[in-house]
């Protein structure tokens, strides 16, 4: 088994913590990363577990081991017997460990029942620094990074994708509250990946689907809340320009975006005219995803003038902003640097990289023209 970069994090705050969420997306391995600390494993969409967790539950909350709820979303009757046996003895740490497939905004039941008794981290599908073939890594923009969706065995790319997203859009998130119809939601998931790296318009989402901009966006936060899409917001700077102020709408896992696009291998990849968008993309959740493994505390944003000089990424930790510019080429310019040390200095950044496919990195932790595995590299050394 691959080892998570999450799994240190997750130890640490099941020792500082009652219970501990995690989240992600469906098929991007909580289950394996639960199983692999020891506890005992209840999947509460399977009515047997839920039985037996109910029968045994006075001897579980006596007991040291820690309590795996699979999917916990399933069965919100748990969340207030949770609640209880926290409140009980709350110096007790480590007791029980949720998984969810759909985030916090959509499991209710977390922040009303929950709330000041547990910390929420977030899985992603595979990340680059947590794959340690060197062939794994190279398709890992094209196939994305679910466990079983072709990172690990190249030929489920895309069939696998095809199947889980008929499979989100016919059953789980109808379950999880979504009032569309099937066939609305893939007209959306189809729309959406055309706008990937772009402006979010839900007025021309919605003209074509028939719906209202409210009613779109609306479905859109379900989408957001299955970690399938992410609108990145604009970042607000005082700077003598207008700015653009529409968020940006990116999906989460590029082998997704792919196979909605019907993208059949690199090569295919490489000839559409939106590559660039789709590498912009797949950069941008790297480098948020190992911020995130990290425990590293931010706000992300993009920067836009409408003189074009812009950000792809501002991170925002609080004590400092780091500028990331994205650009799919091998052979960055010196005025790639120097429009990116414009655009930063605009809003104060710190730090500032410019992520190309460059064979020949140069710069530091606070300036740098790299490729991605560069930037990973100085984004965990500045954390640490």
């Amino acid at each position: 088994m691959l080892r998570r970069g999450i799994k240190k994090l997750l130890v640490d705050r099941l020792e500082a913590y009652p219970a501990v969420t995690l989240v992600g997306p469906r098929q991007c391995g909580k289950t394996t990363l639960a199983r692999s600390l020891p506890g005992q494993y209840f999947d509460l969409e399977q009515e047997p577990d839920r039985l037996r967790l109910d029968l045994e539950w006075d001897a579980l909350c006596s007991g040291s081991r820690l309590v795996v709820l699979d999917e916990a979303q399933a069965w919100p009757a748990i969340f207030p017997r949770i609640r209880g046996a926290i409140d009980a003895d709350r110096s007790r740490t480590g007791r029980f460990l949720l998984l969810g497939s759909v985030s916090p905004a959509l499991m209710t039941e977390v922040s009303e029942s929950l709330a000041g008794r547990l910390s929420i981290l977030t899985l992603t599908p595979f990340l680059y620094g947590e794959l340690a073939s060197e062939a794994a890594r190279r398709r890992l923009w094209l196939v994305g990074g679910f466990p079983d969706g072709g990172i690990l065995h190249s030929s489920r790319y895309p069939q696998w994708q095809r199947d889980y997203l008929a499979l989100l859009t016919q059953r789980d998130l109808p379950n999880w509250g979504l009032p569309s119809a099937p066939r609305v939601t893939d007209r959306l998931l189809r729309m959406t990946a055309a706008l990937h790296g772009q402006p979010w318009n839900a007025s021309q989402v919605g003209q074509s689907l028939g719906l209202s901009y409210k009613t779109v966006n609306s479905y859109v936060d379900y989408l957001e809340g299955a970690f399938l899409v992410r609108r990145l917001p604009p970042f607000q700077a005082n700077v003598r320009k207008r700015l653009v102020k529409t968020p940006r709408l990116y999906w989460s896992d590029s082998g997704l975006l792919h196979a909605v696009l019907n993208v059949p291998d690199a090569d295919a990849l490489l000839a559409q005219p939106w590559v660039g968008a789709s590498w912009e993309g797949f950069v941008l959740e790297q480098a948020l995803g190992t911020l995130s493994t990290l425990g590293v505390s931010f706000e992300r944003y993009y920067f836009r003038t409408s003189d074009r000089y812009e950000v792809d990424l501002v991170v925002d930790t609080g004590r400092e902003l780091w500028a990331i510019e994205v650009k799919l080429t091998a052979s960055p310019g010196p005025d790639d640097m120097a429009r990116l040390d414009r655009a930063a200095d605009m809003i104060g950044a710190a730090r500032r990289f410019l992520v190309t496919r460059t064979p020949r990195p140069s710069g530091d932790d606070r300036r740098a023209s790299c490729d991605l595995a560069g930037l990973l590299e100085r984004l965990s050394q500045i954390a640490g």
